[in-house]
């Protein structure tokens, strides 16, 4: 009897462990690590200059989406929107320059043009800014690009004018290098993989 608590006790403990180690790979999944502070991207910067008011300057508390069925079809929703509306056309031959950041107010825009009106869109229709990440990640060619990732308490979501759907960050294929800061939008943050992200308080959508 003795010898069989014992292999109870084993096989429970055992089971313990395995499940908190789901636990872990899961987080690992759901959100991104971060790493050291980065350096913001240039188009970032002279955009804000540009548009002070779609960067405000101070720190505020880091929050995640609270994605229930209503949320995500609003998610859907601005995705295709922006993605159906706005043209693709390269920053050298929409302005003559390498890289520029800017609303697509003219129905025309790159990766980053689509980013800024879904990020727009979403915090005008009521979305905490802290849970809209720009992201900048390298595509499957190795060619830079951007996205917005969605910081919810059912993980991060990634908003693509490549993609028509809404995916985890895990299944765009993509490798993710740095995003702005939850806290701070003109603060950007390196991304990795190997390590799960802190988690930060979750908040309803206003």
């Amino acid at each position: 009897m003795g010898l069989s608590r014992s292999f109870g006790t084993v096989v429970a403990i055992a089971a313990l462990v395995l499940t908190a180690s789901k636990s872990v790979a899961s987080e690992r999944v759901m959100y991104a690590s971060l790493g050291e502070t980065a350096r913001a991207p240039i188009g970032w910067v002279e955009f804000c200059s540009e548009n002070p008011t779609e960067c405000p300057n101070g720190t505020s508390q880091a929050r995640d989406v609270v994605m229930s069925q209503t949320a995500w079809k609003d998610l859907v929703r601005v995705n295709r929107y922006v993605n159906e509306t706005i043209k693709p056309i390269t920053d050298a031959e929409h302005w003559g320059v390498i890289e520029k950041w800017s609303l697509p107010t003219d129905g025309y825009g790159d990766c980053e043009d689509y980013v800024l009106l879904k990020r727009k869109l979403l915090i005008d229709a009521g979305w905490p800014r802290e849970a809209l990440l720009i992201t900048v990640v390298r595509d499957k060619k190795g060619d830079g690009h951007a996205v917005l990732t969605v910081k919810s308490d059912k993980g991060e979501f990634v908003l693509d004018n490549q993609n028509e759907d809404i995916v985890a960050w895990t299944e765009t294929g993509y490798r993710f290098v740095k995003r702005q800061s939850q806290s701070d939008p003109n603060t950007w943050v390196a991304l990795g993989d190997a390590r799960p992200a802190i988690a930060t308080a979750s908040a309803p959508r206003r």
